[in-house]
C-alpha cells in the first residue's frame, strides 16, 4: 500500500509552510513600532495553524507559542490573519514584557500592549474578522445609506448615457452628503483599516494615482503600508484605507471597479498595437485623470445648483478630524517615497483620459479570490 500524499494535501502543506513564514515577517515587522528596550524582551515565538472551535488563535506563555486557526489562514483576507496576529502578540507583550501574568487575559497590561502595538483588543472569540465586517449587512442607519448608494449605481447600469450619468452623479452627492452630516454630529464612529489591492513587491504608478483618487474622493485615508507577499515569500507593499465601514466598502468598490475598467479597456485598446507594460502605465494614468476631472466637474456642478453653504465645500476638501485622530495613531511614523518618472507617451495618455471622462461607476463586478462582498 502507497504511503505517499495524495496532491491536495501536498498542496495545502505547502500553502500552510508559506503561511507560517509570513506570519514569522509579520511578528517580524510588527516589532518595528516598539523601542528597542522592549524589543529585546520579546522571545521569538514558536508559530502554528491549528483546527480551532470558536477561537481566531491563541498566545500559549508556557510553550512560547502563537497559534492561528486554520479557518482563518485559509478562507479569509490576510489583513484579518494579520490583525488576529498583533492581538495574539499583544498577550505576548503583556506578558513577556509588561509583566502580567496574574491579570486577566484582557486586563489592564494586555490593554495597553495592545495600544502599543496598534492591536484590536476586541480581535478574539466571536469576532468577525476583517473581510466579514466589511461584507457584512445590517439594518443600521448607516446600511441604510449605503442601500441607497447601491440603488443608485444599479441604476448607473442603464444603456441610457443620460440616465447613467444622472444616477452616478446622485450616487456621488449623496456619499457626499451623508459625509458632510456625519462632521455636523460630533459622535463616537468606528474606524477601520483593511487592505485594497494585493500585496506585491513592487507597484506601477497608477497604483498611487488611484490610492490618490479613492482619497480625494471617496472619505478614507490610504497609507501604502508593509505586508507579506505569499507568492514571493517576503515582504513586501500595500495599500491600506481606513474609514467607516460604509466608507471602506465603496471606496474599496471603486478602486477594484476602475482596475478593472483599465485592464479591460486597455486589452481592446492595445489589440493590435502591440504596445508595452510602460505604455498601459500611460493608459491607466490617463483613465484615473480623466475620471478625477469628471468626478471634479460633478462636484462643481452640484455646488452650482445647491446654493448653500455645505454643497459650497468641494468633496476633495472635506476632511474628517476623528479620522484624522485615527490616522495619527496607527501611523505613528510616516515618510513620503518619490518613484522615478519615465518618458511618457502623451498620445496614449491623453486616449485614456478620454475613456476617463466617460468612466460610469456601477454595481455588478466582484472581487475574485475573496470573500468580500463589496457593493454587489
Amino acid at each position: 500500500m502507497s504511503l505517499a500524499k495524495p496532491k491536495k494535501i501536498l498542496i495545502q502543506e505547502e500553502l500552510e509552510h508559506c503561511i507560517l513564514h509570513g506570519l514569522v515577517c509579520e511578528w517580524e515587522n510588527a516589532l518595528s513600532i516598539l523601542s528597542s528596550f522592549d524589543r529585546e524582551k520579546m522571545r521569538k515565538p514558536l508559530f502554528s495553524i491549528r483546527d480551532m472551535n470558536g477561537r481566531w488563535g491563541y498566545w500559549s506563555e508556557e510553550k512560547n507559542e502563537i497559534a492561528v486557526s486554520r479557518n482563518l489562514v485559509l478562507n479569509h483576507s490576510w489583513d484579518a490573519v494579520r490583525e488576529i496576529l498583533l492581538h495574539e502578540m499583544a498577550h505576548q507583550f503583556a506578558g513577556q514584557v509588561l509583566g502580567a501574568r496574574n491579570e486577566p487575559p484582557h486586563g489592564p497590561k494586555f490593554k495597553r500592549a495592545c495600544y502599543l502595538l496598534i492591536a484590536d483588543p476586541k480581535a478574539s472569540g466571536n469576532y468577525k474578522p476583517l473581510d466579514e465586517l466589511i461584507s457584512q449587512d445590517s439594518a443600521g442607519t448607516e446600511d441604510k445609506i449605503l442601500l441607497r448608494v447601491k440603488k443608485l449605481m444599479a441604476l448607473a447600469q442603464s444603456r441610457n448615457q443620460h440616465e447613467a450619468e444622472a444616477a452616478m452623479a446622485k450616487a456621488h452627492e449623496f456619499i457626499a452628503k451623508y459625509n458632510l452630516d456625519l462632521l455636523t454630529r460630533h459622535e463616537h464612529r468606528k474606524f477601520v483599516s483593511v487592505f485594497v489591492g494585493s500585496p506585491a513587491l513592487r507597484h506601477f504608478r497608477e497604483d498611487y494615482h488611484l490610492s490618490r483618487l479613492i482619497q480625494d474622493f471617496y472619505f478614507v485615508y490610504g497609507i501604502w503600508v508593509s505586508a507579506y507577499v505569499m507568492e514571493k515569500g517576503k515582504m513586501g507593499r500595500v495599500l491600506e484605507i481606513s474609514g467607516t465601514l460604509q466608507n471602506l466598502r465603496i471606496a474599496s468598490y471603486v478602486y477594484d471597479f476602475v482596475k478593472h475598467f483599465i485592464d479591460s479597456q486597455w486589452d481592446i485598446y492595445n489589440q493590435e498595437k502591440g504596445l508595452n507594460r510602460y505604455r498601459k502605465t500611460d493608459f491607466a494614468l490617463g483613465v484615473i485623470e480623466g475620471f478625477s476631472l469628471k468626478l471634479q466637474l460633478q462636484t462643481q456642478k452640484q455646488n452650482k445648483q445647491q446654493n448653500n453653504i455645505k454643497s459650497n465645500l468641494s468633496l476633495i476638501k472635506i476632511r474628517d478630524p476623528l479620522l484624522q485622530e485615527h490616522i495619527d495613531y496607527r501611523y505613528p511614523y510616516i515618510s513620503k517615497v518619490r518613484g522615478k518618472i519615465l518618458r511618457e507617451d502623451k498620445h496614449v495618455m491623453q486616449d485614456g483620459i478620454c475613456l476617463g471622462k466617460k468612466l460610469i461607476i456601477y454595481q455588478g463586478i466582484t472581487k475574485k479570490g475573496t470573500s468580500r462582498k463589496l457593493l454587489d
